[in-house]
């Protein structure tokens, strides 16, 4: 699976003028499930978000786990947004989605990834499987980037 994670101070995602799921501070992914991808693949990069180091500490450095199991601090909320286009393949003009995985199957695997970061306590708003999305965001820092699992 691949991502494109964004910490943001907020973001929302709405479905024909509805608000379907919505953040403050957190973070904002765009996942894609790969046609080859597991259950295991989606866990695997629930953890890795989960536990991203990209929030400041008290000293205003950039060095606060996401998740901090051990000492039970409250986990950042998570807008987790399926996008199947994160997966095109751009070496051509026309992008091409071979590598994504089938609807049914990329669903199941977007709600294995919702499933493991809820299971692991963090807050989660999820956008809509297949739906014609509007996203809006702050973008905090700007802090992006790529998790694949």
């Amino acid at each position: 699976m691949k991502s494109i994670v964004q910490r943001v101070s907020q973001a929302s995602v709405s479905v024909d003028g509805e608000t379907v799921g919505e953040i403050g501070p957190g973070l904002l992914v765009l996942v894609a499930a790969h046609k080859d991808d597991t259950e295991q693949n989606a866990k695997k990069l629930a953890e890795r978000i989960a536990n991203l180091r990209v929030f400041n500490d008290t000293d205003g450095k950039l060095n606060l786990p996401l998740v901090q199991l051990s000492d039970h601090r409250t986990p950042h909320s998570i807008l987790a947004v399926p996008n199947f286009t994160v997966l095109g393949d751009t070496t051509q003009r026309r992008p091409s989605f071979v590598a994504a995985a089938t609807y049914e199957r990329g669903e199941q695997l977007f709600d294995d990834f919702v499933t493991a970061l809820r299971s692991l306590g963090v807050a989660t708003e999820t956008g809509r499987f297949g739906a014609d999305m509007k996203v809006a965001l702050t973008n905090d820092g700007p802090v992006t980037v790529i998790v694949e699992a």
